[in-house]
């Protein structure tokens, strides 16, 4: 269970930064889930991030709020989700995320979802709405199970905390680019405050970090990788599996946007 340790190893020892598109199960179609990762793996994808569908996604804009009301309605379930993870384990080793919310997760039981988690194949967690201060619990129990644990950094971040955060994620550490909810954005932060904010987070952090939050195209992805170790394309990704007619359509753009996504290495 140390993929993405090795992924962000073997990214680093090649100069190389992670791409990770972020999908809501089960959406836009019934029954898509597993031909989605593997399509978003044919596109080069480094890790995937899979949403556990919510009724209130606090985080999350009208775009993943939608995604998640489909899926919910496609029958999307953390069963489902781990039964598709499994599946896709069969043939990869790519590493693989949950984002969710800690309701859903209490609900189930969260022994019970660590322990499936394990079984299944999940890599690591991200939980938004779960401060650091009250991790204590599911930290232990994804410790004991060697599932990584992903806290967020906010631009308001003060250094201590953001030294804090470094320490109790496992692998690597999220940093939120906008003070707001999820959604594609044409510009990327406020002029140079991003800039500033990664480069705060490089000075206080030993560990690698991500960027996610309004990254929608090939510039935002290149800009992001001068400071940062990785990339979340969300929203874009989801509003555009809207679009498609069918099942296949869908994988296939999903396919290929990824492949659109990816700057020239040398950026």
């Amino acid at each position: 269970m140390k993929r993405i340790h090795n992924k962000l190893d073997e990214l680093r020892g090649s100069g190389r930064k992670a791409l990770i598109p972020y999908v809501t199960p089960e959406f836009p179609f019934r029954g898509i889930t597993l031909q989605l990762l593997r399509r978003l793996e044919e596109g080069g994808a480094d890790m995937i991030e899979v949403g556990i569908p919510f009724s209130d996604p606090l985080a999350d804009g009208p775009t993943i709020q939608h995604s998640s009301e489909v899926a919910l309605a496609n029958g999307a379930s953390i069963p489902g989700i781990m039964a598709a993870v499994r599946e896709f384990r069969t043939k990869s080793e790519l590493p693989l995320l949950l984002m969710g919310y800690v309701n859903p997760i209490l609900h189930f039981g969260m022994e019970q979802f660590m322990s499936d988690c394990r079984e299944a194949g999940v890599d690591g967690l991200i939980i938004p709405d779960l401060p650091p201060e009250e991790s204590g619990e599911l930290k232990s129990f994804a410790d004991r199970r060697e599932i990584s644990t992903v806290f967020l950094i906010a631009p308001t971040t003060p250094d201590e905390r953001i030294r804090q955060i470094d320490d109790l994620s496992t692998d690597f550490s999220y940093c939120v680019s906008v003070t707001g909810v999820t959604g594609a954005r044409q510009k990327l932060g406020d002029g140079g405050s991003i800039d500033e904010f990664l480069r705060r987070v490089r000075r206080n952090a030993k560990k690698p970090f991500v960027v996610g939050f309004g990254i929608s195209s090939a510039e935002h992805v290149a800009r992001v990788w001068q400071h940062a170790d990785g990339a979340v394309v969300g929203s874009a990704l989801i509003r555009l599996l809207d679009q498609a007619a069918t099942a296949e359509e869908a994988t296939a753009s999903a396919r290929e946007f990824v492949r659109s996504l990816r700057p020239d290495e040398d950026q």
